[in-house]
């Protein structure tokens, strides 16, 4: 439903700003506002509470439809936006096609001619290839913008036509437009605020507004005012009211003539607004002292929220601070009797009564209370006295009538923000009569609708009446459903919600944003900053609920809320589709602007772009209709936005194109050009208007000279398929405009978007010859007219004129004409698989086998009446007679026999060559031609004999007859069952194809080669491998030896076969293994191929090799190493591989006794390949594995001097093995003290303390192979002679030592020696000079780094 209908049921008041447009007011200003305010405020008839029936009148501000959108303002001139027809051209797409058709026509395409005729390599033609059309499906980079461009430099806040994101308000840009009219009631305000009323009546503290709008004060007292702002009553003066504290809420009954009012001090009154000078009732609170059993509130505690029940003057309900809640039902009194009053508790505990274990409860207040109010249509809720409220933990809805009862509980959604604001606010919508049935629920009135938010979330409830039972009880209420519909979450907490109408809501945030949001959709239309407004807040529940905050040892409480916000719900107030706000300082009401108020203000701005865009959104219903005054039925809609837009284009296409402005200026300004040329077609495409976008808005830009940009604006929107119908002018000039600029490949695209039906056949074949647009002529030809054969002819003669020797025709011409003819192959391919050319897209069953029918009655008939003579001249016409049979498809297989024979290849997939049968059966014979009929007949068979016939010498060399030859062998195994062809025609395609012309072509015949022979087989195939091995057809001689067990010939094949070296290694692989069941004979062949093609097997991958001849033939290793030669990295990965292979299984596969030889080449390869590995590829080796005489000069040569003292010492020369590593310590001690010594002349310091750290780790290493040699001696000491005492003598130590420990005290000696000397040398130089921090060498070096002390200390603990 629309919002005008919406605010039809809320009695919707016309409305205009107040104040003139520069903000200075001069007295008749004020004057005049201050009559414009009363009659804005003048209130019509209305059902009670303001909720009508709803309305199809549309409401609207009469100045803005009664607007004459012209002359436009330049005070404000729309900023250039990304958008011109230089932009619209995308970034060329020049890749070539693979077939010679046309690019793809998106805009910015270039232009690039691919030059076709017969190919220099014919392999370019590949079978495997499709032919396709390089037109693509939809434009790139279309210069539209996704959504409506309004915004401009002067814009200031978002709004629902700016795309308003949801997730933020503030730093948006705001729209020309007020989101809210404001204006101020200033004679109320006067008599509220200023300083005799505050000191005569006191502070405005809250609001509500009916029929009359009342303020409560903080004395006590009420003031009411009309809608002419006088002051009608003051209620409470001279009464206990005053003496009750501040007004702290207040409410108008539902009939307007009553009006309640809550108090600080707990007191309820109500007063008759006619007879103010008594109140009409009087709820006193509760002293707790004296009556501790009776239901109210209690005496000095606030009533925060008072509100009256259904229609009854004596039915109310309260809460106040302490979150208690009572319904209260007066008595009519009799006489001198006064009224008594019936209290019940809803909501909330006594503290007072509260056992032991209550009163640790959780503090609660009453954050948000609305009793329903009454629509103009029955729902069964109205009759139980809802009143709904919001605690900081749960909803809860609570039915008074006819007792208390709890209807509908929720908590506190989980979405809530942790440490958020603690805010709260409801609002409930009654049900109101529908003009129409509502589309989703089929009913004539409108659901019940609550709206509660919790901090920044927001929900909507539907409430529901439940069908009653089929025997119901006398006298039972209604039973109610409540349904959460529609969820909303806030970038910030939410202090206020107020229904504008059935589908708007008005949400304030705690920052004072205002927000306007759409129920059904939740979707944020607009938002507008209210700070400046200074909305009256007042803290009434931070005292009872600062503990919800500050108990941090409840985790559950303490993850509520960060604060406690202040209250606005008795500032922010809605009634009949306004807002009323109760400031500090003053009262203002607010109306939103409508959808013609908005496209005013950017007429005025001069943005009529942006609100040709705005309307266009209107009209087609993509903006949001319901916030803006516009109807959701789409005809109505359209007949009120339709006239406006159709004046904004005239008034901004006559003030563009005005005489005032001269051609250099509108030329300067072309991007406003097309954007407003964008604009106006947008624009007439919703409302479905060609004629005024080519009659009207185009004869601006051709009058202005500027019809190229319009020509490009309309571009992506005809690629789109939005337009598809244009008149014969636009054609005419749109053709002329692409082609003057050398962008043929878009406008053909374009043409092939249209309506072929509506072009001027005639005008556009005319055209498209002239500017050789051929794939645009045969879409136009086949789409508008069925004829699929007529522009054959043509492209068949373009290709011909180059073979005319009697005229001189320019080769750029000629290459353009090559070009054009080369589209012949893409279109046939496209017809006969039945999709439309160039587009892709399929050709209804029934036209496209006539289609089909056609095309090949064309090419395959005896003769043809559109044949004609071979030009005299041609290289054809010398080979055969001025007229032949089959005609034209002699004519297309001399331009360019491999393409055809291709395209035919793609053409046989087509089930349309299984047989007439299938078309026949779906024709009336009545219906087709002769010419259908033929072609109906034509099948696989047919075509492959006429081809046969005709492709033959001398007419066509083998260039040309062996694509014929592929054709034929792919397509034979592919339909068996349709083409039948004798031995020898086969055996020559076999030949044939063994005799390629060119190297070119040599992979696609022996692919053909493979195909025809799964499906033919040679009575002698021996005979032919000579000629297959001469063509180098791999594939094809192992196939035939696999197949004739010649396993031998196989692996030399493998081995000739350069471009496929793995599978050697799968042959022997396959072959040599035991269950391959080869003869001893056969076994012996393959092996002596191996022998004789070993370097060959070793070049192919050494590691492969080694592991293949390592399974299956160990005894050839000699060979293959024999056969590396000199090449020593080859040997040793050759030697690596059988050696130490790298998986498990491989190790587990060696043969147990492996050569000694081998192992020694392998040690003396690695000490120059790979030295660290040595040490411990010797360890793993068993004791006779290594001759040490033959790998001990490569092991001393390479310094591998760990590896050497292992080996000497497992051949029992530990002595000497002793001698060698201490001297080796020598040598390490020798280059660290010359690095020392040198190191303030390195010019290195990072390499110098590199190389000492090496040389260091050397030393440890060093050190614990001497350390493992002796503990390996002291061992075997120890296992071979008891260990006996030592008596002393005069000999010497060393005389009384024995060999284990002689070795012992060597090693440490040399340790010891290594360190005294390098930490004599830095403990000199330290002396010598101080070790700056940044000496990174000596800080290496020094001893605590060494850490030679510590070794020692090791070693002697041994």
């Amino acid at each position: 439903m629309s919002a005008a209908k919406d605010e039809a049921e809320d009695g919707p008041l016309d409305s205009n700003n107040a104040g003139n447009r520069d903000g200075e007011k001069t007295l008749q200003d004020a004057e005049n506002e201050q009559t414009q305010e009363e009659e804005l405020l003048t209130p019509k008839l209305s059902k009670p509470n303001g909720f009508e029936e709803e309305d199809d009148n549309l409401i609207s501000n009469d100045k803005a439809e009664s607007e004459n959108f012209g002359p436009l303002q330049t005070s404000s001139p729309v900023p250039e936006r990304p958008s011109s027809a230089d932009e619209s051209l995308s970034i060329p797409d020049d890749t070539p096609s693979l077939q010679g058709s046309i690019e793809s026509s998106s805009p910015g395409r270039g232009v690039r001619i691919s030059s076709y005729g017969r190919s220099p390599t014919p392999s370019l033609r590949p079978f495997d290839k499709r032919f396709q059309a390089r037109l693509s499906p939809s434009p790139l980079n279309s210069p539209r913008a996704s959504s409506p461009a309004f915004l401009n430099v002067h814009s200031r806040q978002s709004s629902a036509a700016f795309s308003i994101q949801t997730d933020g308000f503030a730093g948006s840009p705001q729209a020309p437009w007020e989101v809210v009219r404001w204006t101020k009631l200033r004679k109320m305000t006067g008599e509220a605020f200023s300083e005799v009323g505050k000191r005569r009546f006191g502070r405005p503290t809250c609001i509500t507004i009916a029929a009359s709008i009342a303020l409560g004060t903080s004395k006590g007292i009420i003031l009411v005012f009309d809608y002419n702002q006088n002051l009608k009553s003051i209620i409470g003066q001279g009464t206990k009211a005053i003496e009750s504290g501040s007004v702290t809420s207040i409410s108008i009954s539902a009939d307007h003539s009553t009006i309640a009012s809550g108090h600080a001090s707990g007191s309820i009154f109500t007063w008759d607004i006619a007879r103010p000078a008594k109140p009409f009732l009087h709820i006193p609170p509760i002293d707790r002292n004296r009556a501790l059993a009776a239901d109210g509130h209690t005496l000095d505690v606030g009533i925060l929220h008072v509100g009256f029940l259904g229609m009854r003057h004596t039915a109310l309900a309260s809460a106040d601070d302490k979150g208690m809640a009572f319904s209260h039902l007066a008595t009519r009194g009799m006489g001198v009797v006064a009224r008594s009053v019936k209290t019940t508790r809803i909501l909330g505990r006594y503290p007072d009564n509260a056992s032991s274990a209550d009163r640790q409860r959780k503090p609660s207040s009453v954050l948000a209370f609305s009793p329903l109010p009454l629509g103009n249509a029955e729902h069964g809720a109205d009759s139980l006295g809802l009143v709904a409220m919001l605690t900081p933990y749960l909803l809860v809805v609570v039915s008074t009538t006819p007792i208390a009862q709890t209807q509908y509980k929720a908590p506190r959604p989980k979405e809530v923000a942790a440490h958020g604001a603690m805010t709260a606010a409801l609002a409930w919508f009654p049900s109101v009569k529908l003009k129409k049935k509502d589309l989703v629920t089929l009913e004539e009135s409108s659901r019940v609708k609550l709206v509660y938010c919790w901090s920044n979330i927001l929900t909507v409830l539907d409430v529901v009446e439940v069908e009653p039972s089929a025997s119901p009880v006398k006298d039972e209420p209604p039973s109610l459903q409540f349904k959460p519909r529609n969820r909303w979450k806030a970038d910030e907490a939410i202090v206020g919600v107020q229904w504008l109408s059935r589908s708007v809501l008005a949400v304030l945030t705690i920052t004072q944003q205002l927000v306007i949001l759409e129920d059904n959709s939740m979707i944020v239309t607009d938002s507008s900053d209210l700070i400046q407004k200074h909305i009256y807040h007042a803290d009434l529940f931070s005292g009872q609920l600062n503990q919800l905050v500050d108990q941090l040892d409840d985790e559950e409480v303490a993850a509520m809320h960060g604060v406690v916000a202040d209250a606005f719900y008795m500032s922010f107030r809605a009634y009949k589709g306004r807002l009323f706000l109760l400031g500090y300082n003053e009262i203002s009401f607010g109306t939103l602007s409508n959808w013609a108020d908005r496209l005013l203000a950017l007429m005025e701005e001069g943005s009529h772009i942006s609100a040709i865009q705005l309307a266009t959104s209107y009209y087609s219903g993509e903006a949001n209709k319901v916030a803006v005054g516009l109807p959701e039925d789409d005809i109505l809609r359209h007949n009120l936005v339709q006239e406006k837009l159709f004046e904004m284009m005239s008034a901004s296409l006559r003030y563009t194109f005005s005489n005032t402005r001269t051609v250099q200026q509108r030329n300067g300004d072309g991007r406003q050009l097309e954007e407003l040329a964008s604009a106006c077609i947008k624009a007439c495409i919703s409302m479905e208007d060609s004629d005024f976008l080519f009659e009207d808005v185009y004869s601006w830009y051709q009058d202005g000279d500027v019809e190229g940009l319009f020509l490009e604006s309309i571009e992506p929107y005809i690629v789109d398929d939005e337009i598809s119908v244009i008149s014969p002018v636009v054609i005419k000039d749109l053709v002329g405009h692409y082609t003057a600029r050398g962008l043929n490949p878009r406008i053909e695209e374009m043409i092939c978007h249209l309506d072929s039906r509506t072009m001027d056949i005639d005008q556009i074949t005319t055209l498209c010859k002239k500017n050789h647009l051929y794939d645009a002529l045969l879409y136009v030809w086949n789409q508008a007219l069925n004829d699929y054969t007529t522009i054959l002819t043509d492209l068949l003669d373009l290709a011909e004129h180059q073979y005319n020797s009697q005229s001189d025709i320019d080769p750029s011409l000629a290459e353009l004409e090559l070009t054009s003819a080369s589209k012949v192959f893409p279109y046939l391919s496209y017809i006969l698989t039945g999709r439309i050319y160039p587009t892709g897209k399929d050709i209804p069953d029934d036209l496209a086998s006539l289609a089909k029918a056609e095309i090949y009655y064309f090419f395959f008939s005896g003769s043809s009446g559109e044949s004609r003579p071979i030009p005299q001249g041609s290289p054809q016409s010398s080979r055969s007679g001025s007229t032949a049979s089959f005609p034209n498809l002699r004519r297309i297989l001399q331009f360019d026999a491999p393409s055809f024979l291709s395209m035919l290849n793609e053409a046989f997939e087509d089930s349309f060559l299984n047989g007439p049968q299938d078309q026949m059966a779906n024709e009336t014979p009545g219906r087709l031609t002769e010419e259908q009929k033929f072609g109906l007949s034509v099948n696989r068979q047919w075509i492959v004999s006429i081809l046969l016939e005709v492709m033959t010498s001398p007419n066509y060399e083998s260039d040309d007859t062996v694509y014929l030859d592929m054709f034929i062998a792919r397509n034979l195994p592919k339909f068996p069952q349709f083409i039948l062809l004798p031995g020898h025609i086969l055996h020559r395609v076999l030949i044939r194809l063994c005799e390629y012309p060119t190297n070119e072509v040599a992979d696609d015949c022996q692919l053909s080669v493979e195909y025809l022979l799964s499906m033919y087989q040679p009575p002698d195939v021996t005979s032919l491998i000579p000629l297959i091995s001469k063509a180098r057809f791999y594939r094809v001689l192992k196939s035939i030896y696999k197949q004739e067990r010649q396993f031998a010939e196989l692996l030399k094949t493998c081995f000739e076969d350069y471009e496929n070296q793995d599978a050697i290694f799968d042959c022997i692989n396959d072959y040599l293994k035991p269950s391959a069941g080869l003869s001893k004979t056969q076994i012996s062949d393959v092996r002596g191929v191996i022998i004789e093609h070993a370097y060959d097997l070793v070049a192919a991958n050494v590691q492969r090799a080694a592991f293949t001849i390592d399974t299956h033939a160990p005894d050839l290793h000699s060979v293959l190493l024999d056969t590396l030669g000199d090449d020593e990295g080859a040997q040793f990965q050759y030697l690596q591989t059988i050696l130490e292979p790298s998986t498990p299984k491989a190790e587990a596969d060696q043969p147990v006794g492996r050569q000694r030889d081998f192992k020694e080449q392998y040690v003396r390869l690695m000490c120059e390949f790979n030295p660290s590995h040595v040490s411990k590829y010797v360890e793993q080796l068993k004791t006779g594995d290594l001759r040490l005489e033959e790998v001990l000069p490569s092991l001393e040569n390479s310094d591998v001097v760990d590896a050497a003292v292992v080996l000497m010492a497992r051949e029992g020369k530990v002595r000497e093995a002793a001698d060698r590593l201490t001297h080796h310590l020598m040598t390490l001690e020798s280059a660290l003290l010359g690095l020392i010594d040198g190191m303030n002349d390195s010019p290195d310091m990072g390499n110098a303390a590199d190389d000492g750290r090496e040389l260091v780790d050397s030393v440890q290493k060093y050190a614990r192979v001497g350390v493992w040699l002796c503990q390996g001696q002291t061992k075997a000491a120890q296992q071979s002679k008891p260990v006996l005492s030592r008596a002393k003598s005069a000999k010497s130590l060393r005389d009384t030592l024995s060999s284990d420990e002689e070795l012992w005290l060597d090693l440490i000696d040399a340790v010891v020696t290594v360190t005294k000397d390098v930490t004599e040398v830095l403990e000199r130089q330290d002396r010598a000079a101080e070790i700056s921090e940044d000496d990174t060498l000596q800080r290496v070096l020094s001893p605590i780094y060494l850490d030679f002390p510590k070794m020692i200390t090791n070693l002697r603990t041994i």
